[in-house]
């Protein structure tokens, strides 16, 4: 079929960007590798195959996450569509039967006319007029090798190591401080934790549940090593390592503490804040629970948990424009977890910008903004962030997108009123497609 568009990769957000441009009326070859050639993760020939959880995570509009899944439905995205068709009873998330949802979408991408999908392994980028690569974490070493040629080497990165991160309202000061070692300014913030506090958190953090590797996730983290595996090696470590008090002086106390958790500034806005040094293969309960012993955290919201998996993704605010564009070849587009956003929905929603803003540039239509008011702009625009200078993936939260004009205490008051700022945004684009 005779087509303008490439898209490379038929997972979630490759899924997504075809549908998005097929249904304006523009020819699109989706080219899939499996199950000709396949991955350690994957098991069947779906299209869109869910290889982890079946569960998309919160569908309330005071999470972040489902705020986004409803820009999204009401946008006409195909991905939230098939969840919406084959939900299984989880409670208030969106979880799915993982095999009727894939063969949804894949029937549903063979049989639209704009689409045709090719079986076949891609080494190199195809001949056409523009390309959206989509590969995923589980991108094949040769079309690893095409991508890290177009947009040099030093941009892509093979695994994801990065510490819990928490919003600032939610940490209490009466027991953090902010000071940088040595008197040398106010840039971190600190949980001093006295020798009881830190014995119980060390004893808890040792004996904690693991994630479970695959095999070939196994050999990516030998020069990153984990704050649990830290631990392992001896009650002390952590205060000779990560959690060293040297150097920081409690205001309350006029001494240096036992132990201190370091916080850093992750966003421009100082609204989200990592762990310093944390890095941690622990199940996203158990990190809950354990981090939560460490004072002033007891009730932290933690937007994003500590990851160490096999995840290939490129530097992206370097790379991107908040259209998920090249902004050096604008002719290609990147699109899924590849570009820095974490999780299911994430991944989608960055098929659909991509999608959306490439059939608008070839039909020669004005494309609409999605600010960082919305779901899915706060996401375009975090990726795309060129300030942003260690930039690690995330997942959508409440943290990235702007901030209202008022201060509001109650959370969940506060996250409604974002979610329906949101949504009047997204239903005036809407009505434009």
């Amino acid at each position: 079929m005779e087509s303008r568009v490439a898209i490379i990769g038929g997972g979630l957000a490759g899924c997504e960007a075809a549908w998005q441009l097929a249904n304006r009326g523009i020819k699109v070859v989706l080219h899939e590798m499996r199950p000709e050639n396949t991955t350690p993760a994957h098991t069947t020939p779906h299209l869109a195959e869910l290889v982890c959880s079946n569960s998309l995570r919160s569908n309330r509009l005071e999470n972040a996450v489902g705020l986004l899944k409803e820009e999204m439905r009401r946008l006409n995205s195909l991905i939230i569509n098939a969840a919406d068709l084959h939900r299984i009873p989880a409670g208030g998330a969106l979880a799915v039967d993982r095999e009727s949802f894939s063969k949804y979408i894949t029937d549903t991408i063979d049989g639209h006319p704009n689409i045709h999908v090719c079986r076949a392994e891609v080494n190199e980028l195809p001949k056409s007029e523009y390309t959206i690569i989509a590969t995923g974490p589980l991108s094949s070493q040769s079309i690893s090798k095409t991508i890290s040629r177009i947009i040099k080497e030093d941009y892509l990165y093979f695994f994801d190591a990065a510490a819990p991160i928490v919003t600032v309202d939610s940490l209490n000061f009466d027991k953090v401080f902010r000071a940088s070692r040595y008197g040398h300014g106010d840039d971190y913030l600190n949980c001093p934790m006295s020798r009881d506090e830190y014995i119980k958190f060390w004893n808890e953090l040792v004996k904690a549940e693991l994630v479970t590797l695959k095999d070939f996730e196994k050999q990516v983290f030998e020069a990153c090593m984990p704050i649990e595996v830290m631990a392992s090696r001896g009650v002390d470590t952590l205060r000779f390592g990560p959690l060293k008090p040297v150097g920081l002086i409690d205001p309350r106390t006029g001494k240096e503490p036992y132990a201190v958790v370091q916080l850093r500034q992750d966003n421009h806005k100082a609204t989200l804040y990592n762990m310093v040094g944390f890095q941690t293969n622990l199940k996203f309960g158990e990190q809950k629970r354990v981090f939560s012993l460490i004072p002033g955290m007891e009730n932290a919201d933690f937007v994003r948990y500590g990851v160490m998996h096999r995840n290939t993704f490129i530097n992206s605010p370097k790379l991107l424009n908040s259209f998920y564009q090249m902004r050096e070849n604008p002719n290609i587009y990147f699109a899924g977890q590849i570009t820095g956003v974490e999780g299911y929905v994430e991944s989608a929603s960055s098929g659909l910008v991509a999608g959306y803003h490439l059939a608008t540039t070839i039909l020669r239509q004005p494309f609409p903004q999605f600010p960082d008011s919305t779901a899915i702009g706060a996401l375009s625009h975090y990726i795309s962030n060129p300030a942003i200078k260690n930039f690690q993936p995330m997942n959508v939260n409440f943290g990235i997108m702007s901030s209202l004009d008022r201060r509001i205490r109650n959370k969940q008051e506060k996250n409604r009123l974002l979610a329906d700022r949101s949504l009047r945004i997204i239903d005036r684009i809407a009505d434009m497609s």
